[in-house]
């Protein structure tokens, strides 16, 4: 079981490698990476050339402890992520899956903030 959960994780970080090395968030357009776990969900945005994060969501601050680690509950962390991006101005971001597939929760997170009026 150990062996292929350590599997699991080399291989996402291969991807993860892979998609950095095109992938970069600029002011005008930041980039948007997502963290799962079986417990939270986390989303930030971050500008590269200045190393900052500009904004973040995730089930562990106190007023969104109630989202649980699903589906449904990704769509509304990336509605949430995305009315705080739209009070900051920020239009357009570049979506990074950080290693993940894209189905399922990631994809919820996408849709989410899509709904919200965010561009990627």
């Amino acid at each position: 079981m150990l062996r292929k959960m350590v599997e699991k994780d080399r291989k996402r970080l291969k991807r993860k490698t892979h998609i950095r090395k095109r992938i970069s968030g600029t002011a005008e357009r930041p980039r948007m990476t997502v963290t799962r776990s079986n417990r939270a969900l986390s989303i930030q945005i971050i500008d590269d050339t200045k190393g900052h994060t500009l904004a973040s969501a995730s089930t562990l601050e106190k007023e969104l402890r109630t989202i649980k680690a699903t589906v449904e509950g990704a769509g509304q962390l990336g509605e949430i992520l995305g009315k705080r991006l739209l009070e900051q101005n920020i239009k357009t971001i570049v979506f990074d899956r950080n290693g993940y597939l894209y189905h399922g929760v990631v994809k919820a997170m996408a849709d989410g903030a899509r709904k919200a009026g965010i561009l990627f």
